[in-house]
């Protein structure tokens, strides 16, 4: 099992700065692929991030290249998620997930099959 926890949502302006964190306990962290989503209200859940278990690979959605960066710390048990030029559309409960098998790349493909997921936080930006 591994325990996924966000942290670092929080209510910005438009234009602003975020750093989400993705702490995870269990089983050992750098075997997994891990991967950002984020569900918007009213909105399908979409892939916004994905990195692979050794940092080499990492896919974004269209609409937060330039803007966001994914990176991990194996020796922490650690994904972030650095938002910058936050726009209103950025709006969401974001949620980290984790998976032994499924790659980066294919995250977006296979999101019913992802083996973990955290609770979600919630990133909120004022226009």
């Amino acid at each position: 099992q591994v325990q996924l926890v966000e942290s670092g949502g929080g209510l910005v302006q438009a234009g602003g700065s975020l750093r989400l964190s993705c702490a995870a306990s269990g089983r050992t962290f750098s075997n997994y692929h891990m991967g950002w989503f984020r569900q918007a209200p009213g909105k399908e859940r979409e892939l916004v991030a994905a990195i692979s278990w050794y940092g080499g690979v990492a896919t974004y959605t269209d609409s937060v290249k330039g803007r966001f960066t994914i990176s991990r710390d194996n020796a922490k048990n650690t994904v972030f998620l650095q938002m910058n030029s936050l726009k209103h559309e950025d709006t969401a409960v974001y949620y980290c997930v984790a998976d032994p098998w499924i790659t980066a790349q294919a995250m977006n493909l296979r999101v019913d099959d992802l083996t973990y997921w955290g609770k979600g936080t919630l990133v909120t930006v004022s226009s």
